[in-house]
């Protein structure tokens, strides 16, 4: 019983990174946050697939889930305190985490699209941990068990995307 609590209450912390880092690949596009400007050494900020869109909706989605289990599960949400709250700050942090990630990516000549092991699976969790920390702060084995499972899930989910031709790459 107290697995099934754990794992609950991981699944819970995890959703609102989950759907926002999905949200902003599927419902992203048109206009670049960096309008196509390059940094001062020349090179893209963060390049075309960082968009207004993909932020808009990954951040809305994100939070919105949160809302929807706050709802649906107030007696398991309640374990986080402000659960709509960290819900938002875990998809800010998410969007933020993977904006970085493709700022030093574009930084060291890493083309849009190319994979960098680790960095590309878990960037958003880095970032949504951090904000989220604000609120909820996991403790060591929660965070071991969410980027192991975070890297399991990443890889298959973007490889059924790329099967779907959500993607143009399995990464």
């Amino acid at each position: 019983m107290i697995l099934q609590e754990e794992a609950i209450k991981l699944l819970l912390y995890l959703a609102p990174m989950y759907f926002t880092n999905s949200s902003a690949m599927l419902f992203g596009g048109k206009t670049a946050l960096d309008f196509g400007k390059k940094f001062w050494d020349a090179k893209p900020i963060l390049g075309p697939g960082k968009t207004f869109k993909g932020v808009f909706f990954g951040i809305t989605i994100g939070t919105m889930v949160a809302i929807v289990a706050s709802l649906l599960l107030p007696q398991k949400t309640v374990a986080f305190g402000n659960y709509v709250l960290l819900g938002f700050l875990l998809s800010l942090g998410a969007i933020l985490g993977d904006m970085v990630a493709s700022f030093f990516k574009r930084r060291n000549d890493i083309e849009q699209g190319s994979e960098v092991l680790f960095l590309d699976q878990l960037d958003f969790v880095f970032g949504g941990m951090f904000l989220g920390g604000f609120i909820y702060a996991p403790d060591f084995y929660e965070i071991v068990f969410v980027m192991l499972l975070t890297l399991v899930v990443h890889k298959a989910s973007n490889y059924i995307a790329y099967k779907a031709k959500l993607k143009k790459v399995p990464w």
